[in-house]
């Protein structure tokens, strides 16, 4: 389900290269979400890094986790 969610989050990502070159990437809809590599493969990679810790916060802080790409992560909590 997360693993859905990072590829989803992934497709959605945007990319721009900064003025020393390195590029930095986010996710629209993703506040916080934020990675920086030194190109677009190493960047990538740390971006899907980053959305699932942001993913394991959010759950963790019982904090909604809005759709992306019509995928969702579902908490189911214990009773």
């Amino acid at each position: 389900m997360i693993l859905r969610y990072i590829d989803a989050a992934l497709e959605h990502a945007r990319f721009e290269r900064l003025e020393d070159g390195q590029v930095c990437a986010t996710v629209p809809g993703l506040r916080g979400v934020l990675a920086v590599g030194s190109g677009i493969r190493e960047c990538r990679a740390e971006l899907a890094e980053v959305i699932e810790e942001w993913v394991l916060v959010r759950i963790a802080q019982r904090l909604s986790i809005p759709r992306i790409g019509g995928v969702t992560v579902r908490v189911k909590r214990a009773s």
